[in-house]
């Protein structure tokens, strides 16, 4: 009897697979290691209170509004002290800012060669009916001296200065998955062990698909290009699939094929979601699975932000898709360039 079928191996965990890519960061010194196992840490902290929820109070709104106008859930708070903790009990974070917080967060490690822009708990108004939720994270190389605070000059870099991005996933299984330049893999939490394990190697997303992900719901203020395109959707025999929860709707297009739209509305002339720690690090993860990301005319990653809670529509997902969609809005601008001359 073959001794090894008794114990089969049960897989490769996050912390040996970083350990054997580090060569393939652009600064192989150990601190982008150390700072990728601090948020998965986080990450698993974060889940645990996330499935023990409805057990105890912190289910439910928290009764005091973001920097966005959003009300705070409790699990938004403990989320953002949890990533926030982790990252500064790391040491290898200078600066953080987070969509729980207007200013920039100083973490006292001023030798610290990275910043941190982080969503840590997305779609958490979705928490009290069990709907899958997220974290969403982006990491830059600070631009300034060591030895002194973070700027804003290291926040406000656009998306192709990311040296690595990532999403958690906390749905029926937990799942994490990141980027650093070379590929896309995902990790899956194993809650027995304590370890989340490759799953999920070299993600390719499908050049195109059949699902579109809108909110309809705002369809009387989408533009006439927006309008065309999700009307070519529905020709096409398209199925619509929008949970609400963006990392949800956007790990399943990534995995199945599809494409994610949030566009500029009446109520929302820039968007809705924030460019530096949603769109951003989503965008280098569906470049990396060969898929594609803009704002409906420019790639989202050349985008130079101006402020760090900026707000910027999105078209996400399989890169025949996201084209389509750009060439809808094109001719929506075409059209009223030619009406503006006429």
């Amino acid at each position: 009897m073959d001794h090894n079928k008794l114990a089969l191996p049960v897989g490769t965990t996050l912390d040996r697979f970083i350990m054997r890519k580090q060569e393939d960061f652009p600064y192989a010194t150990g601190e982008l290691s150390q700072l990728l196992r601090d948020i998965a840490l986080a990450a698993k902290i974060v889940n645990r209170e996330i499935n023990r929820s409805g057990l105890i109070d912190i289910a439910g709104a928290y009764g005091n509004r973001n920097v966005q106008g959003e009300d705070q859930q409790k699990l938004d708070v403990i989320a953002n002290i949890r990533f926030i903790r982790a990252l500064r009990n790391g040491g290898e974070v200078c600066t953080i800012i987070s969509e729980e917080d207007a200013d920039i967060i100083q973490t006292g490690n001023n030798q610290g060669k990275y910043v941190v822009a982080i969503d840590p708990l997305d779609g958490s108004s979705n928490i009290d009916v069990n709907v899958s939720i997220g974290t969403i994270f982006s990491i830059y190389r600070r631009i300034s001296p060591t030895g002194r605070e973070g700027s804003s000059a290291d926040c406000l870099q656009p998306g192709t200065h990311q040296v690595a991005a990532g999403y958690v996933i906390y749905g029926s299984s937990t799942m994490l998955v990141y980027t650093t330049g070379n590929g896309v893999n995902g990790f899956t939490y194993e809650p027995s062990l304590g370890e989340f394990f490759l799953s999920h190697p070299d993600i390719q997303t499908p050049k195109t698909g059949k699902v579109y992900s809108i909110n309809e719901g705002s369809a009387e203020s989408f533009s006439p290009g927006v309008a065309a395109f999700v009307q070519h959707c529905k020709s096409e025999k398209f199925s619509a699939r929008y949970i609400g929860s963006l990392v949800a709707d956007f790990h399943r297009n990534l995995l199945k094929g599809g494409i994610y739209i949030y566009p500029a509305t009446a109520k929302d002339p820039s968007g809705k979601l924030r460019l530096m720690y949603e769109c951003n690090p989503l965008a280098f993860i569906v470049e990396q699975a060969g898929g594609k990301s803009s704002n409906g005319q420019l790639r989202t990653l050349e985008i130079e932000p101006k402020t760090c809670h900026e707000r910027c529509p999105v078209f996400i997902g399989s890169k025949e898709l996201v084209e389509q969609a750009e060439a809808f809005l094109a001719q929506e601008k075409e059209a009223a360039e030619a009406t503006a001359t006429a």
